[in-house]
């Protein structure tokens, strides 16, 4: 079940893992890997959208509340959060507590109510990313974060943003073959194009599927456009 804060917004709250575009859960090593430590420094909760594009993360991962999620879309807090604001003015991490952006709709008091008390965002961006950021939102309940935490959450977020090394290694062969299907061409034309076998082009596009963490290759061609790769 997937719930979209408001049309065409970034952040989107997934109810389960695995669903949707770029969240392939079977994929997701590096962000698979990183919950247990997420959730030892927030385990209120926390929200990590990663690699986020024109509209939608590649990956994503929910651990907040239920009862939460559906307050905060109902209410549409999204387009009123203080720290969704900071995420796409800065880079960096804060406490919730060392924010000084107006929080008039009192979404910060209403995510107290439901066992977010304290909370920090981290925002990881690179020069080179064009665009491309990755964010997190984290909470705890009982005491703000100290500094080595919200150091650890930028620091596992950066990790993650950059994602698996292998992912960083698509071939010259792998990006004209998924380029040529993209366009529409079937393996057949597309091994006519190239000079190569069909099994060929199915191997090579079977390899970007592999180093994209996608499970189609429809989903491989959306990742390698908000890459930039095609």
């Amino acid at each position: 079940m997937r719930n979209t804060l408001y049309p065409g917004n970034v952040y989107r709250i997934t109810l389960s893992l695995g669903a949707g575009f770029g969240n392939c859960f079977e994929h997701m090593t590096s962000l698979q890997a990183m919950k247990e430590q997420i959730q030892q420094i927030a385990p209120a909760g926390f929200y990590v959208a990663l690699r986020v594009g024109f509209s939608f993360p590649e990956e994503e991962l929910n651990n907040l509340p239920d009862i939460w999620v559906e307050f905060y879309t109902t209410h549409g807090l999204v387009v009123q959060d203080p720290a969704m604001r900071w995420v796409y003015g800065h880079t960096g991490g804060i406490r919730f507590s060392d924010m000084t952006l107006p929080d008039p709709h009192q979404v910060r008091a209403h995510a107290a109510v439901f066992g977010l008390g304290h909370g920090a965002v981290v925002s990881v961006m690179a020069p080179q990313d064009k665009g491309r950021r990755s964010y997190g939102l984290f909470f705890r309940d009982d005491r703000d974060f100290d500094d080595a935490e919200l150091d650890g959450l930028q620091r596992i977020m950066r990790q993650l943003h950059e994602g698996p090394e292998e992912e960083k290694s698509l071939t010259n062969a792998e990006i004209e073959a998924l380029k040529l299907q993209s366009e529409g061409l079937r393996l057949k034309q597309i091994a006519a194009r190239l000079g190569i076998s069909e099994s060929a082009v199915k191997a090579r596009l079977n390899n970007v599927k592999r180093k994209l963490g996608a499970r189609t290759q429809s989903q491989a061609a959306s990742i390698a456009a908000a890459r930039r790769i095609l």
